[in-house]
């Protein structure tokens, strides 16, 4: 009764993991603090995603986790999401890409794509060997899919493919975009192979967020697609959200880590940092402040490990992950900013992490879903009545 909590983990999320998931979650933890913390603050500092780091969470089976077969590790919801979390300590860029190459590039591959497709792409994937990206957003759609531009019209055995994507995320370094275009059979998703003709991809630079992730647009020009690259097992707006729907999955658990980072630098900042003749972890102020922390952290863990159990009985619904996105990304920002104040002058240093997180964590809570379209789904949800 006397022994002390683990200042990550108040309510003993721990004890409720499976062997299994403990071994996940205490394996990627120490690749993290061991590879990949090392390495980011010159990755974000010099605008460059680190790909050696691509390999090694290969080897660790973190590329398409949740897929069973095809050289995947086939782990259970709950465990990708630990995954996600112990990577976003380190950095949002990294979670960033295994979230692309998982759930918008690999998931769709599995989940609609012919067995030639899956063969072909998802091991090669698995290990690394092969990177995607996925191609939905457009420079004037934002938060409005149905508005696409992007569009491909049948030519004898081939298809045709026009457009634009826009803030995506591998975009220069994918050897295949899972791209969606309207058609006249629906919304189709295309595997559009890095050097097809009339392909070209454009980095974005200059950007003050997810600086150690790679962010492009992708631009179809005539692009001639052949049959056996055309996903064939959905044909409607359907295909795209079930898989931002994964992706945001992985963010509600991810962000978790990013707040548990700033969180960490504050306990030990305050230990050290003696105003006014005492440690400043000694007044109310910045206690009252860090246990709000604390409480936040808390919530959000419970509610994501309630979400896995419940996407791993297959029960999962949209609205209970665009609450969970919500409110984590929402918990997670509010503490990298007051942590980033607590330290002062020092908060601005790329010496301590709050405010590396904190930028990167201004786009995580944005894509996938703005905060606004997870509080309008909720709110549909519960009225009924769509007010988008």
């Amino acid at each position: 009764m006397n022994s002390k909590l683990d200042p990550m983990d108040l309510y003993d999320i721990r004890s409720e993991l499976s062997e299994d998931e403990v071994m996940v979650k205490d394996s990627v933890g120490r690749y993290v603090d061991e590879k990949v913390i090392p390495l980011m603050r010159d990755a974000f500092e010099q605008h460059k995603f680190p790909r050696q780091l691509i390999g090694e969470a290969a080897e660790l089976g973190l590329l398409g986790s949740s897929i069973d077969g095809y050289d995947c590790a086939g782990l259970n919801s709950v465990s990708y999401g630990l995954i996600c979390q112990e990577l976003e300590r380190g950095d949002s860029g990294l979670r960033s890409f295994v979230s692309v190459q998982s759930s918008l590039v690999m998931f769709p591959i599995h989940t609609y794509g012919s067995e030639e497709q899956k063969q072909r792409w998802l091991p090669a994937m698995a290990r690394g060997e092969a990177i995607g990206c996925f191609g939905l957003t457009e420079p004037h759609g934002g938060s409005d899919p149905s508005n696409m531009k992007t569009h491909a019209k049948r030519d004898g055995d081939d298809w045709i493919l026009n457009g634009s994507k826009m803030w995506i995320t591998n975009a220069t370094i994918a050897d295949a975009a899972i791209v969606w275009a309207r058609t006249e059979e629906g919304v189709k998703g295309f595997i559009v192979e890095k050097g097809m003709s009339g392909f070209d991809t454009q980095e974005i630079e200059n950007k003050f967020s997810l600086r150690a992730s790679v962010t492009g647009a992708l631009f179809f020009n005539n692009v001639r697609i052949p049959e056996a690259n055309v996903l064939p097992g959905v044909s409607s707006l359907k295909g795209p959200l079930s898989c931002l729907t994964q992706a945001r999955y992985g963010i509600a658990w991810g962000v978790i880590g990013a707040a548990q980072a700033c969180l960490n630098e504050v306990l030990n900042y305050t230990q050290d940092r003696v105003l006014f003749g005492r440690p400043i972890a000694n007044t109310q102020a910045i206690q009252i402040r860090m246990a709000e922390m604390s409480r936040q952290i808390t919530a959000a863990q419970l509610m994501s490990l309630r979400l896995g159990r419940i996407k791993d009985k297959g029960q999962l619904s949209p609205t209970q992950v665009s609450l969970a996105k919500w409110n984590n990304c929402r918990a997670a920002i509010d503490i990298a900013r007051d942590a980033r104040d607590i330290l002062g002058g020092a908060g601005i240093s790329a010496e301590y992490v709050p405010i590396r997180h904190m930028l990167n964590l201004e786009s995580v809570i944005t894509y996938e879903g703005t905060e606004t379209v997870h509080q309008l789904v909720v709110g549909k949800e519960l009225t009924g009545v769509n007010a988008f």
